[in-house]
């Protein structure tokens, strides 16, 4: 189910954000996937101690919207998280808004359209 809902951003324009989906933990709604009226998505994640960086389960990935991408590049962990980097929250109307654990934060990164190149070339026979 998608909801929407109506986050104000610093410089008091709203975002608007629609819940994709969430996964990795049992507290909260956390982590999770939001999509904004900005062609953006929002990502709650674990905080990493690095201001803008904070990591999330491989899973969360899986609720991009449909042709798209998040446009941030990600470090692999090597146990199940990726470590990704974005705009800081820091509204404080929005961050009260997210249900964020103690030991959560939220950013916003680019949400890119996955662009089909073609299929591969076709296989020559060997002389």
């Amino acid at each position: 189910m998608l909801e929407s809902q109506c986050f104000p951003l610093a410089g008091g324009k709203p975002m608007r954000l629609t819940f994709l989906g969430k996964g990795g933990s049992t507290v909260n709604d956390c982590p999770a996937l939001y999509a904004t009226d900005h062609g953006s998505y929002l990502i709650q994640g674990w905080q990493t101690g690095q201001p803008g960086t904070i990591e999330i389960p491989h899973l969360i990935l899986g609720f991009a919207e449909s042709r798209t991408f998040v446009g941030a590049p990600l470090t692999d962990t090597g146990r199940g998280t990726f470590r990704i980097t974005g705009r800081p929250i820091t509204d404080a109307e929005t961050l009260d808004q997210l249900h964020l654990a103690d030991d959560e934060t939220a950013i916003e990164v680019p949400k890119t359209e996955r662009t089909f190149y073609g299929a591969t070339a076709a296989i020559q026979p060997l002389a």
